[in-house]
């Protein structure tokens, strides 16, 4: 896996085949399609597992008596992080659960390390029914991510994470902020 992040992140998702990969990571290609039923679920494997270790890194910088806002702070930054550290892992990763003529989104043990993960600083923080604000969490993460990385139309990363530091009313201090305010928020637009 850490051999798929490597390649993609060189060569993107198109430029890295599975022979590839097995040979960067020393094994045996048939060994790789054993584990693995092509790239696409080693890609997403890959890529939950990069996050899911990021994230539990980045966790394990705090004192152990953080309270849950600086934990669910630091969540937050180390995955937006990912979008600005690994920005070709993480396009190929949202193109590949976004795309429906190439299969669903992958429910590997990666990805259910990384949701127990989540589900458990949601828990802590307060959220009345932590599965599903892990769902929101889930998506309003992807969803800033892409805007981070979406080409020629991208968004700094400050007013995204703003954006989600007051859903769940967190500090701008806590983390690691891109910079050393929040940036201004406009009021909600007025309806007619």
């Amino acid at each position: 896996m850490r051999a798929t992040v490597e390649l993609v992140d060189q060569r993107g998702y198109a430029g890295t085949t599975l022979g590839d990969i097995a040979e960067h990571a020393g094994l045996a290609r048939g060994l790789v399609s054993y584990y693995f039923d092509g790239k696409r679920l080693l890609m997403q494997s890959a890529t939950h597992r990069l996050m899911h270790l990021e994230l539990a890194a980045a966790l394990a910088e705090l004192p152990p008596d953080a309270c849950p806002e600086a934990r669910l702070a630091r969540a937050i930054d180390a995955v937006l992080g990912l979008a600005m550290e690994h920005p070709r892992v993480m396009r190929s990763h949202l193109a590949l659960i976004l795309d429906p003529d190439v299969g669903a989104f992958v429910q590997d043990p990666e990805q259910q390390q990384l949701g127990a993960i989540l589900r458990g600083l949601l828990s802590d923080w307060g959220a009345p029914d932590p599965i599903a604000e892990h769902a929101v969490l889930r998506s309003a993460l992807m969803g800033g991510c892409i805007g981070v990385l979406l080409p020629g139309a991208s968004v700094p990363l400050a007013p995204i994470r703003a954006d989600l530091f007051a859903r769940y009313g967190l500090a701008w201090e806590l983390g690691s902020p891109p910079q050393p305010r929040a940036p201004e928020r406009t009021p909600p637009l007025e309806r007619s």
